[in-house]
């Protein structure tokens, strides 16, 4: 489509955004009918540790709303010459999980606690047991809980919860709505009603009678919607909010807010059952659609989720992937900076990323973690990044860089490794997406070898969250009836390129060898946790 074609769609008003809230960027994209982003606009930001919680001020996340949405203003000024002043749908996904709570007075009670906190052990341990289903530590429903444990002071107060993305959509259309995805990582979905569930929800409520709140569970959780339904427009108040110069007008349609598990498994096409996608940046997870329930609850190293229309999805998640990676290279730059030496930071990426692919199949015996912090499906609550060698281990670039990209994964492949081995899942494709995969032949090459399967990219694959999110919003006023898998397929992914790596034998060799110290060396890592502060 020309540029031309382009602003008259935007100035007509048929400009489709999405916006995501990622661990490091929140991403705004704009896409035209064809569904292709044709604007961008981001901002950076970071969580913080505070007294021991991971989390990102109410602040911060209103002033990174808005700056993302500045920069996506600014770059359809540049690109088109016009203002971008009227949005035909809009879309806000984020970060799953965590704990944003608020008194009937809408006040914030207590920071916001996000996904990264491996803080409530002992709710996640008694709830799955009560429930007889996984519910992990960052699942919305395990923080409420563990407050109740704690005895918190603000628990009585509490009137609404919900997470980042709920949030958001709450502030700019006043609505107290999830989509089904990210409402599948606050509280278990019942698939055959495709809401919360029922029976657990009064097993729930029978735990903390004795509390005597004046609250039942269903009075503070957001009303489930799927993908296509109507999840309200933006108000006055929340155009004001999303674009402080004044220029949005009121009006636009919101798609159902999604978490990013969501947003992600739309990007890749992979919301058919016998498809899945990995989905790796700051965290990593892969989700495959399962044509029948586990024969088990996996507490801790499985979660159960949702597509954004309601099929049970098997998710391996863990907290930690390129983040320690990207201190390294940002060590590297640093070096390089300090030679007198100028490269760009794609460059600079591209290059020791490739590296890896020169390195020995099991990286020489070097051993990294890339633990920033606690990692649930391998039982630790804090993290400690570190880096271990043996005196005659074949310290090379290559070899350290192939080996920070291969502990990038192990987590990941401790889960994987249980629905392929024990409970024999299978997949017709399995696509990745996310930063992992800019530099496609190396993602490709060390998820294949990772989880002994082919995995495959799509042309796409950088667009990651927030297009997924777009696209979502694009199926709230485009779908016609269609379900989202066919409209995906039909309308979005018809013509998309594909690159496929199958992993050689000695490459996967390679990664086995490479996952038995990883998962022997553990040990270390979990001495490094208890003696060093």
């Amino acid at each position: 489509m020309t540029n031309e074609a382009v602003k008259s769609e935007i100035e007509a008003g048929n400009a489709i955004v999405g916006i995501e809230f990622g661990s490091t960027r929140i991403k705004a994209v704009l896409i035209n009918s064809k569904n292709e982003p044709v604007a961008q606009g981001s901002h950076t930001w970071e969580n913080s540790l505070v007294d021991g919680i991971w989390t990102y001020s109410q602040d911060e996340i209103i002033s990174g709303l808005q700056s993302a949405y500045a920069d996506l203003k600014r770059d359809v000024k540049e690109k088109y010459s016009i203002t971008l002043k009227k949005i035909r749908a809009l879309g806000i996904s984020a970060m799953m999980h965590g704990y944003l709570a608020f008194d009937k007075d809408n006040n914030l009670l207590v920071p916001f606690r996000t996904w990264r906190n491996t803080i409530t052990g002992k709710a996640s341990e008694q709830l799955s047991a009560l429930f007889g289903y996984p519910i992990p530590e960052r699942w919305s429903i395990s923080h409420l809980y563990q407050a109740i444990l704690n005895n918190e002071s603000h628990v009585p107060n509490v009137a609404f919860f919900t997470t980042l993305a709920g949030f958001i959509h709450w502030k700019l259309t006043g609505q107290k709505v999830l989509g089904i995805g990210d409402a599948s990582g606050m509280f278990p979905i019942d698939t055959a009603t495709r809401n919360y569930n029922e029976k657990m929800i009064k097993q729930f409520d029978e735990l903390v009678a004795d509390k005597k709140f004046s609250w039942k569970l269903s009075d503070l959780l957001p009303k489930v919607l799927l993908a296509g339904e109507d999840a309200g427009t933006v108000t006055a108040e929340g155009a004001k909010l999303l674009d402080p110069a004044g220029d949005l007008e009121a009006g636009s349609r919101m798609a159902p807010p999604e978490g990013d598990a969501g947003t992600g498994m739309t990007a890749t096409n992979s919301v058919a059952k016998r498809t899945g996608n990995v989905s790796a940046g700051t965290s990593v997870f892969a989700m495959v659609v399962l044509e029948k329930d586990l024969s088990k609850a996996y507490n801790g190293l499985i979660d159960l989720v949702t597509t954004p229309d309601g099929a049970l999805v098997a998710m391996a998640h863990a907290n930690n992937c390129m983040g320690e990676f990207d201190h390294w290279v940002a060590l590297f730059d640093q070096l390089l900076t300090a030679c007198g030496a100028s490269v760009s930071k794609d460059k600079l990426y591209s290059t020791l990323l490739t590296s890896a692919l020169n390195g020995e199949k099991d990286c020489g015996g070097l051993l990294p973690f890339n633990y920033l912090s606690g990692e649930s499906i391998t039982g630790l609550t804090e993290g400690r990044p570190l880096f271990v060698r043996t005196q005659h281990a074949n310290f090379t670039l290559a070899n350290f860089m192939r080996a920070q990209l291969f502990t990038t994964l192990g987590a990941l492949r401790t889960g994987m490794d249980i629905l392929f081995d024990k409970e024999q899942v299978k997949i017709d494709t399995l696509t990745g997406h996310g930063g992992f995969f800019k530099t496609a032949e190396v993602g490709l090459t060390v998820m294949s070898a990772a989880l002994h399967t082919p995995v495959s990219a799509l042309e796409t694959a950088g667009e990651g969250g927030p297009w997924g999110m777009a696209l979502l919003a694009s199926f709230l006023v485009n779908g016609n009836g269609k379900s989202l898998s066919e409209w995906l397929e039909k309308e979005v992914f018809a013509s998309s390129k594909k690159t496929t790596v199958a992993p050689k034998q000695d490459d996967i060799d390679g990664f086995n060898a490479f996952f038995a110290r990883y998962t022997k060396g553990l040990a270390i890592e979990k001495a490094a946790i208890t003696s060093i502060e």
